[in-house]
Protein backbone atom coordinates (compact mmCIF):
# COMPACT_ATOMS: atom_id res chain seq x y z
CA UNK A 1 0.00 0.00 0.00
CA UNK A 2 1.61 3.52 -0.85
CA UNK A 3 2.27 6.04 1.53
CA UNK A 4 -0.38 8.17 -0.67
CA UNK A 5 -3.02 6.01 0.14
CA UNK A 6 -2.50 5.32 3.87
CA UNK A 7 -2.70 8.56 4.14
CA UNK A 8 -6.01 9.77 1.96
CA UNK A 9 -7.30 6.75 4.22
CA UNK A 10 -6.77 8.02 7.43
CA UNK A 11 -8.11 11.15 6.08
CA UNK A 12 -11.46 10.12 4.76
CA UNK A 13 -12.14 7.94 8.27
CA UNK A 14 -11.08 10.96 10.46
CA UNK A 15 -11.11 14.40 9.15
CA UNK A 16 -14.60 14.65 8.05
CA UNK A 17 -16.14 12.82 10.85
CA UNK A 18 -15.86 14.48 14.55
CA UNK A 19 -16.17 11.17 16.61
CA UNK A 20 -13.36 9.68 18.68
CA UNK A 21 -14.16 6.54 16.57
CA UNK A 22 -13.53 7.86 13.57
CA UNK A 23 -10.37 9.57 14.99
CA UNK A 24 -9.04 6.54 16.70
CA UNK A 25 -9.77 4.61 13.05
CA UNK A 26 -7.62 7.51 11.30
CA UNK A 27 -4.92 7.42 14.05
CA UNK A 28 -4.37 3.30 14.13
CA UNK A 29 -3.52 3.22 9.79
CA UNK A 30 -1.00 6.25 9.89
CA UNK A 31 0.10 4.46 13.19
CA UNK A 32 0.70 1.16 11.54
CA UNK A 33 2.39 2.47 8.60
CA UNK A 34 5.93 4.49 9.72
CA UNK A 35 6.28 5.13 5.58
CA UNK A 36 3.45 7.63 5.80
CA UNK A 37 5.21 9.69 8.35
CA UNK A 38 6.47 12.24 5.40
CA UNK A 39 3.25 12.17 3.43
CA UNK A 40 1.40 12.70 6.85
CA UNK A 41 3.97 16.00 7.65
CA UNK A 42 3.93 16.94 3.94
CA UNK A 43 -0.31 17.28 4.17
CA UNK A 44 0.11 19.23 7.61
CA UNK A 45 2.39 21.71 5.72
CA UNK A 46 -0.23 22.07 2.81
CA UNK A 47 -3.26 22.86 5.52
CA UNK A 48 -1.07 25.75 6.62
CA UNK A 49 -0.18 27.25 3.38
CA UNK A 50 -4.29 26.65 3.00
CA UNK A 51 -4.93 28.80 5.85
CA UNK A 52 -2.29 32.06 4.91
CA UNK A 53 -4.40 31.80 1.52
CA UNK A 54 -7.41 32.53 3.76
CA UNK A 55 -6.03 35.04 5.17
CA UNK A 56 -4.91 33.69 8.60
CA UNK A 57 -1.17 34.44 9.94
CA UNK A 58 1.37 32.85 11.89
CA UNK A 59 0.45 34.23 15.34
CA UNK A 60 -3.20 33.81 14.54
CA UNK A 61 -2.89 30.14 13.75
CA UNK A 62 -0.58 29.25 17.15
CA UNK A 63 -3.43 31.50 18.96
CA UNK A 64 -6.10 29.56 18.03
CA UNK A 65 -4.40 25.93 18.25
CA UNK A 66 -3.53 26.85 21.93
CA UNK A 67 -7.29 28.06 22.43
CA UNK A 68 -8.78 24.92 20.97
CA UNK A 69 -6.17 22.04 21.55
CA UNK A 70 -3.13 21.70 23.83
CA UNK A 71 0.62 21.79 23.79
CA UNK A 72 1.45 19.27 21.71
CA UNK A 73 -0.74 20.53 19.03
CA UNK A 74 1.03 23.90 19.28
CA UNK A 75 4.32 22.23 19.25
CA UNK A 76 3.17 20.36 16.01
CA UNK A 77 2.00 23.18 14.34
CA UNK A 78 4.50 25.52 15.34
CA UNK A 79 7.18 22.52 13.17
CA UNK A 80 4.76 23.05 10.09
CA UNK A 81 4.75 26.63 10.15
CA UNK A 82 8.53 26.63 10.24
CA UNK A 83 8.63 24.27 7.57
CA UNK A 84 5.95 25.89 5.23
CA UNK A 85 7.62 29.19 5.63
CA UNK A 86 11.06 27.96 4.83
CA UNK A 87 9.97 27.19 1.30
CA UNK A 88 9.11 30.67 0.31
CA UNK A 89 10.27 34.28 1.78
CA UNK A 90 8.62 36.18 4.72
CA UNK A 91 5.87 38.21 3.13
CA UNK A 92 6.99 41.09 5.22
CA UNK A 93 8.52 42.18 9.02
CA UNK A 94 5.56 41.24 11.26
CA UNK A 95 5.09 37.80 9.53
CA UNK A 96 8.87 37.06 10.00
CA UNK A 97 8.53 38.66 13.52
CA UNK A 98 5.58 35.54 14.17
CA UNK A 99 7.86 33.00 13.30
CA UNK A 100 10.69 34.10 15.37
CA UNK A 101 8.58 33.91 18.28
CA UNK A 102 6.85 30.48 17.43
CA UNK A 103 7.61 27.68 20.06
CA UNK A 104 10.66 25.83 19.15
CA UNK A 105 10.40 22.91 21.64
CA UNK A 106 10.28 19.47 19.70
CA UNK A 107 6.67 17.51 19.83
CA UNK A 108 7.24 14.72 21.94
CA UNK A 109 4.62 11.73 22.41
CA UNK A 110 5.12 8.67 23.85
CA UNK A 111 4.27 6.28 20.34
CA UNK A 112 3.25 6.62 16.93
CA UNK A 113 -0.49 5.95 18.27
CA UNK A 114 -0.62 9.32 20.05
CA UNK A 115 1.47 10.94 17.17
CA UNK A 116 -0.96 10.66 14.34
CA UNK A 117 -3.94 11.26 16.43
CA UNK A 118 -2.47 14.68 17.57
CA UNK A 119 -1.40 15.11 13.95
CA UNK A 120 -5.18 14.32 12.90
CA UNK A 121 -6.89 16.31 15.74
CA UNK A 122 -4.82 19.25 14.37
CA UNK A 123 -5.72 18.99 10.72
CA UNK A 124 -9.46 18.72 11.62
CA UNK A 125 -9.19 22.04 13.23
CA UNK A 126 -7.00 23.67 10.25
CA UNK A 127 -9.40 22.15 7.68
CA UNK A 128 -12.07 23.94 9.22
CA UNK A 129 -10.98 27.86 9.71
CA UNK A 130 -12.80 30.54 8.57
CA UNK A 131 -12.02 32.93 5.37
CA UNK A 132 -10.77 35.60 7.26
CA UNK A 133 -9.47 39.60 5.72
CA UNK A 134 -6.69 39.94 4.71
CA UNK A 135 -4.41 42.33 6.17
CA UNK A 136 -1.46 42.96 3.76
CA UNK A 137 -1.71 46.25 2.60
CA UNK A 138 0.55 48.54 0.41
CA UNK A 139 4.02 49.00 2.00
CA UNK A 140 5.33 52.54 3.00
CA UNK A 141 7.58 54.07 0.42
CA UNK A 142 9.32 56.47 2.95
CA UNK A 143 12.22 55.87 4.80
CA UNK A 144 12.03 54.11 7.94
CA UNK A 145 13.40 55.87 11.13
CA UNK A 146 15.64 53.29 13.36
CA UNK A 147 13.32 51.96 15.59
CA UNK A 148 14.72 48.85 17.27
CA UNK A 149 16.60 51.28 19.66
CA UNK A 150 13.42 53.10 19.93
CA UNK A 151 10.97 50.18 20.33
CA UNK A 152 13.48 48.40 23.06
CA UNK A 153 13.64 51.43 25.24
CA UNK A 154 9.78 51.69 25.56
CA UNK A 155 9.48 48.08 26.07
CA UNK A 156 12.28 48.30 28.70
CA UNK A 157 10.19 51.54 30.24
CA UNK A 158 6.99 49.14 30.29
CA UNK A 159 8.40 46.16 31.71
CA UNK A 160 9.98 48.22 34.69
CA UNK A 161 6.83 49.82 34.99
CA UNK A 162 5.08 46.88 35.65
CA UNK A 163 7.28 45.10 38.09
CA UNK A 164 7.73 47.88 40.50
CA UNK A 165 5.97 48.07 43.68
CA UNK A 166 6.20 51.84 43.75
CA UNK A 167 3.65 53.15 42.30
CA UNK A 168 6.01 56.81 41.81
CA UNK A 169 8.39 54.99 39.84
CA UNK A 170 5.77 53.28 37.63
CA UNK A 171 3.81 56.84 36.80
CA UNK A 172 7.68 58.09 36.18
CA UNK A 173 8.62 55.02 34.03
CA UNK A 174 5.06 54.58 31.77
CA UNK A 175 4.85 58.43 31.62
CA UNK A 176 8.40 58.47 29.57
CA UNK A 177 7.15 55.41 27.86
CA UNK A 178 3.92 57.20 26.73
CA UNK A 179 5.96 60.29 25.78
CA UNK A 180 8.55 58.24 23.37
CA UNK A 181 5.27 56.47 21.96
CA UNK A 182 4.15 59.88 20.83
CA UNK A 183 7.20 61.04 19.75
CA UNK A 184 7.88 58.22 17.40
CA UNK A 185 4.15 58.13 15.78
CA UNK A 186 4.54 62.30 15.33
CA UNK A 187 8.39 61.83 13.63
CA UNK A 188 6.68 59.22 11.53
CA UNK A 189 3.75 61.16 10.42
CA UNK A 190 5.74 63.98 9.64
CA UNK A 191 8.51 62.16 8.03
CA UNK A 192 6.11 60.22 5.64
CA UNK A 193 4.27 63.78 4.84
CA UNK A 194 7.57 65.81 4.30
CA UNK A 195 9.04 63.41 1.89
CA UNK A 196 5.89 62.98 0.19
CA UNK A 197 6.18 58.90 0.37
CA UNK A 198 3.24 56.57 -0.43
CA UNK A 199 1.92 55.20 2.99
CA UNK A 200 -0.74 53.49 3.80
CA UNK A 201 -2.64 51.79 7.35
CA UNK A 202 -2.16 48.24 7.58
CA UNK A 203 -3.65 46.24 10.28
CA UNK A 204 -2.29 43.24 13.28
CA UNK A 205 -4.39 40.59 14.97
CA UNK A 206 -3.96 41.00 19.09
CA UNK A 207 -4.84 38.23 20.93
CA UNK A 208 -8.17 38.99 23.61
CA UNK A 209 -8.10 35.83 25.56
CA UNK A 210 -10.49 34.18 28.14
CA UNK A 211 -11.67 34.96 30.88
CA UNK A 212 -13.30 38.67 30.76
CA UNK A 213 -12.83 38.46 27.32
CA UNK A 214 -15.09 41.26 26.90
CA UNK A 215 -13.74 44.20 29.07
CA UNK A 216 -10.07 43.21 27.62
CA UNK A 217 -11.79 43.94 23.90
CA UNK A 218 -12.90 47.04 25.59
CA UNK A 219 -9.48 48.32 27.00
CA UNK A 220 -7.90 47.48 23.38
CA UNK A 221 -10.49 49.43 21.52
CA UNK A 222 -9.92 52.37 24.34
CA UNK A 223 -5.76 52.19 23.53
CA UNK A 224 -6.10 51.62 19.55
CA UNK A 225 -8.64 54.61 19.86
CA UNK A 226 -6.32 56.70 21.69
CA UNK A 227 -3.29 55.73 19.40
CA UNK A 228 -5.52 56.84 16.20
CA UNK A 229 -6.29 52.95 15.22
CA UNK A 230 -9.50 51.05 14.92
CA UNK A 231 -10.29 48.10 17.09
CA UNK A 232 -12.96 45.32 15.64
CA UNK A 233 -13.40 42.46 18.26
CA UNK A 234 -13.96 38.86 16.53
CA UNK A 235 -14.98 37.72 19.95
CA UNK A 236 -15.46 34.22 18.29
CA UNK A 237 -12.19 33.49 17.91
CA UNK A 238 -10.45 35.11 20.43
CA UNK A 239 -8.91 38.28 18.90
CA UNK A 240 -9.21 41.86 17.94
CA UNK A 241 -8.00 43.28 14.58
CA UNK A 242 -6.76 46.48 14.79
CA UNK A 243 -6.52 48.59 11.74
CA UNK A 244 -3.87 51.66 11.89
CA UNK A 245 -0.34 53.20 10.75
CA UNK A 246 2.74 50.63 11.02
CA UNK A 247 3.95 53.00 14.23
CA UNK A 248 0.94 53.48 15.65
CA UNK A 249 0.42 49.60 15.64
CA UNK A 250 3.34 49.06 17.70
CA UNK A 251 2.17 51.71 20.35
CA UNK A 252 -0.88 49.53 20.78
CA UNK A 253 0.31 46.71 20.90
CA UNK A 254 2.99 47.50 23.76
CA UNK A 255 0.54 50.08 25.63
CA UNK A 256 -2.43 47.11 25.95
CA UNK A 257 -0.19 44.15 27.18
CA UNK A 258 1.42 46.65 30.09
CA UNK A 259 -2.01 48.17 31.17
CA UNK A 260 -3.73 44.43 31.28
CA UNK A 261 -0.99 43.47 33.47
CA UNK A 262 -1.03 46.41 35.40
CA UNK A 263 -5.09 45.62 35.62
CA UNK A 264 -4.38 41.93 36.53
CA UNK A 265 -2.26 42.82 39.52
CA UNK A 266 -4.20 45.58 40.83
CA UNK A 267 -7.17 43.29 40.68
CA UNK A 268 -5.55 40.29 41.88
CA UNK A 269 -4.41 42.45 45.23
CA UNK A 270 -7.74 43.84 45.69
CA UNK A 271 -9.59 40.80 45.03
CA UNK A 272 -7.29 39.16 47.99
CA UNK A 273 -8.41 42.02 50.00
CA UNK A 274 -12.20 41.20 49.38
CA UNK A 275 -11.53 37.64 50.20
CA UNK A 276 -9.94 38.74 53.37
CA UNK A 277 -12.95 40.28 54.22
CA UNK A 278 -15.54 37.63 54.00
CA UNK A 279 -16.15 38.39 50.08
CA UNK A 280 -16.70 35.49 47.81
CA UNK A 281 -17.91 36.62 44.62
CA UNK A 282 -14.66 36.42 42.86
CA UNK A 283 -16.12 36.07 39.30
CA UNK A 284 -18.67 39.38 39.24
CA UNK A 285 -15.56 40.90 41.61
CA UNK A 286 -12.87 40.53 38.39
CA UNK A 287 -15.33 41.02 35.53
CA UNK A 288 -16.58 44.58 37.36
CA UNK A 289 -13.33 45.36 38.08
CA UNK A 290 -11.64 44.81 34.30
CA UNK A 291 -15.25 46.80 32.64
CA UNK A 292 -14.44 49.79 35.11
CA UNK A 293 -10.77 49.80 34.46
CA UNK A 294 -11.09 49.65 30.54
CA UNK A 295 -13.72 51.80 30.42
CA UNK A 296 -11.91 54.73 33.07
CA UNK A 297 -8.51 53.88 31.02
CA UNK A 298 -9.95 55.08 27.88
CA UNK A 299 -11.61 58.42 29.30
CA UNK A 300 -8.20 59.03 30.50
CA UNK A 301 -6.38 58.34 27.48
CA UNK A 302 -9.23 60.02 25.52
CA UNK A 303 -8.32 63.03 27.44
CA UNK A 304 -4.39 62.51 27.35
CA UNK A 305 -4.87 62.48 23.42
CA UNK A 306 -5.87 66.00 23.21
CA UNK A 307 -2.73 67.53 24.03
CA UNK A 308 -0.90 64.68 21.97
CA UNK A 309 0.28 67.00 18.97
CA UNK A 310 0.52 70.26 20.65
CA UNK A 311 3.39 72.22 19.19
CA UNK A 312 2.88 71.21 15.76
CA UNK A 313 -0.78 72.10 15.42
CA UNK A 314 0.36 74.53 11.81
CA UNK A 315 2.25 71.08 10.01
CA UNK A 316 0.96 67.88 11.86
CA UNK A 317 -3.39 68.25 12.01
CA UNK A 318 -3.68 68.07 8.86
CA UNK A 319 -1.30 65.17 8.09
CA UNK A 320 -3.50 63.14 11.35
CA UNK A 321 -6.35 64.23 9.86
CA UNK A 322 -5.46 62.68 6.51
CA UNK A 323 -4.24 59.58 8.57
CA UNK A 324 -7.55 59.51 10.39
CA UNK A 325 -9.36 59.17 6.99
CA UNK A 326 -7.41 56.25 5.83
CA UNK A 327 -7.58 54.94 8.68
CA UNK A 328 -11.20 54.90 8.54
CA UNK A 329 -11.57 54.14 4.73
CA UNK A 330 -9.63 51.09 5.18
CA UNK A 331 -11.37 49.63 8.68
CA UNK A 332 -14.59 50.53 6.05
CA UNK A 333 -12.99 47.96 3.55
CA UNK A 334 -12.15 45.08 5.93
CA UNK A 335 -14.98 45.00 8.10
CA UNK A 336 -18.20 46.68 6.03
CA UNK A 337 -20.83 45.19 8.73
CA UNK A 338 -19.64 45.02 12.31
CA UNK A 339 -21.95 45.86 14.76
CA UNK A 340 -22.07 47.52 18.15
CA UNK A 341 -22.02 45.31 21.74
CA UNK A 342 -22.89 45.94 25.45
CA UNK A 343 -20.36 44.82 27.72
CA UNK A 344 -22.02 42.16 30.18
CA UNK A 345 -21.77 41.04 33.37
CA UNK A 346 -20.97 43.89 35.61
CA UNK A 347 -22.66 43.88 38.37
CA UNK A 348 -20.56 44.33 41.55
CA UNK A 349 -20.03 47.90 42.78
CA UNK A 350 -17.11 47.09 44.94
CA UNK A 351 -15.32 45.72 41.81
CA UNK A 352 -16.34 48.81 39.77
CA UNK A 353 -15.34 51.02 42.37
CA UNK A 354 -11.59 49.61 42.95
CA UNK A 355 -10.94 48.89 39.01
CA UNK A 356 -11.94 52.47 38.57
CA UNK A 357 -9.62 53.68 41.05
CA UNK A 358 -6.76 51.40 39.57
CA UNK A 359 -7.53 52.72 36.31
CA UNK A 360 -6.65 56.30 37.73
CA UNK A 361 -3.67 54.84 39.09
CA UNK A 362 -2.48 53.10 36.10
CA UNK A 363 0.39 54.66 34.33
CA UNK A 364 -1.01 56.47 31.30
CA UNK A 365 -1.03 59.94 32.07
CA UNK A 366 2.13 62.77 32.97
CA UNK A 367 3.17 62.95 29.83
CA UNK A 368 4.85 66.27 28.84
CA UNK A 369 3.83 68.33 25.78
CA UNK A 370 6.30 67.33 23.25
CA UNK A 371 8.66 70.26 21.87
Amino acid sequence: MSTTTTVDRAFRAALYDDTDAALDTGASLLAADPSADDELARRGEQFVAAAWRRGWQPADVVRLVRRELDDSHVRLVSTLIRAEAGQRPSPGPRWAAQLQDLDAEPLRVPDRFSYATAALELYRLLLRLPALEPLDAPRSAAPRQPESRMLTRIRALLAKAEATGYPEEAEALSAKAQELMARHSIDEALLVARTHAKDAPGACRVGVDAPYESAKAVLLDAVATANRCRAVWHEALGFSTVVGFEADLEAVELLYTSLLVQATTAMTTAEAAQRKGGRKRTKTFRQSFLAAYAHRIGDRLRAAAEGQAAGHEGELLPVLAARDVAVAQRTELLFPDTVTTRLRGVSDAAGWEQGAAAADRAQVAGRRRLP
